[in-house]
């Protein structure tokens, strides 16, 4: 449930188990979390410590919890029967409500690819509501996937509505919001001029439903590209003398790989390839969540295609894969298990990498003083037990762990 209490500023985290690297004095070789109480002020972080205690904090008890830099989701379309492209602040206001039930602080309402006026007017929802306090998990700005991908490699994107890029159009969805990450072929005509574009304005570029070759790749990353949208899906996968874009993902340092963890999309072994080839500072867990995550089995929809989920698996009538109803706590279990990881050495995944790689490690993604107090807490199942945003309590499984002055 939602918090009925949100904490006010000041805050402290009291008797919570923290990352050793975050807790001065700590020898990170001696355990891998240690137990500290962590302050926060005006909606940032003030100070780690042990036996920070201050009558005049609200106190939110950590004990028994993992509490680690909140989770952020770089590419998710929906959840809880809501979707980006409703393009409603009531859908926006769902999104946020439900990540944070499982520990996302921050995400990119993600598009579809689709007639240029809907994605333009998705964008100019998010900018009317970032606006507002959202209830939940904060909008870091939209990520744009497709319509400037390769039919070789649709996906569940709808193929009628793919096409070649246009400067224009990219203009103009700059213009309509807060457009942060793009995911495009960067083999078609006139991807190399999109991701200059972008790079210049400070978007993220990704290769994704792609069929590029590796040298294409290569030549992607040089101009701008810096991650891979759903690494193993919709690319040309590898071959030992043809590598394409799974190769260049593995293989190439200054590209990120995005990651669907849940044990459809990927195979627990090649999640496992993944980490080993890219480790905790390059692999960025997603869920890439349609409006079904959240509910149950049965019809939905995905960019005006039906979508019939079942068993965990959502497919349009194909057969495709077309999205997920993954959630990123469940991901980051799922991760750990293909891999063997322990959490101390998995959790970057799911907040350090995506914030470092969105260019913003410098204010999310750790616990650190002056860090905005994006924080998640997570119980010996690593189950959500509260997520903090901005220092305000935004989920919490247990109301009696918050003790207000009120």
């Amino acid at each position: 449930m939602t918090a009925n209490a949100r904490a006010h500023s000041p805050l402290l985290v009291r008797h919570g188990l923290l990352p050793c690297e975050f807790v001065p004095g700590t020898a990170a070789a001696a355990a891998e979390f240690s137990a500290a109480d962590l302050a926060v002020v005006d909606g940032r972080i003030a100070k780690v410590g042990a036996a920070l205690a201050d009558d005049t904090f609200t106190q939110l008890a950590a004990t028994g919890c993992y509490v680690l830099p909140g989770f952020i989701d770089v590419h998710v379309h929906g959840g809880a029967g809501a979707d980006t492209m409703d393009a409603t602040s009531e859908a926006l206001e769902t999104m946020t409500q439900f990540f944070a039930q499982h520990g996302v602080t921050a995400f990119l309402p993600t598009t579809i690819t689709a007639p240029h006026g809907e994605i333009v007017t998705a964008l100019r929802a998010v900018a009317a509501y970032k606006q507002e306090e959202a209830p939940g998990a904060r909008i870091l700005g939209v990520h744009v996937e497709g319509p400037y991908i390769s039919p070789d490699y649709p996906g569940a994107q709808p193929a009628t509505f793919i096409r070649p890029p246009d400067l224009v159009e990219f203009a103009e969805l700059i213009a309509a919001g807060p457009l942060r990450m793009i995911t495009l072929a960067p083999e078609v005509a006139g991807a190399a001029r999109m991701i200059g574009m972008a790079t210049q304005q400070g978007i993220v570029a990704v290769w994704g439903h792609t069929n590029a070759t590796y040298a294409e790749c290569v030549e992607a990353a040089a101009a701008g590209v810096t991650q891979a949208t759903h690494t193993y899906n919709a690319m040309s996968g590898l071959h030992h003398r043809n590598p394409g874009v799974l190769g260049a993902t593995l293989a190439l340092d200054g590209v990120y790989a995005q990651l669907i963890a849940d044990n459809i999309h990927v195979h627990p072994a090649a999640m496992k390839i993944l980490a080993r080839c890219k480790g905790a500072a390059q692999t960025i867990l997603i869920t890439d969540a349609m409006r079904a995550a959240g509910l149950p089995d049965g019809e939905y929809e995905l960019g005006g295609q039906p979508v019939t989920v079942k068993a965990g698996a959502c497919r349009l009538a194909n057969g495709a894969l077309a999205g997920s109803i993954l959630t990123l706590d469940q991901a980051l279990v799922n991760f750990m298990m293909a891999t063997g990881w322990s959490l101390a050495k998995a959790w970057p995944v799911t907040s350090r990498t995506p914030a470092r790689a969105l260019g913003l490690g410098a204010t999310l993604g750790e616990l650190a003083p002056g860090y905005q107090a994006d924080i998640v807490l997570l119980n010996e199942r690593l189950e959500v037990e509260a997520t903090l945003v901005g220092g305000k309590v935004v989920y919490l499984r247990d109301q009696a762990r918050l003790q207000t002055e009120d």
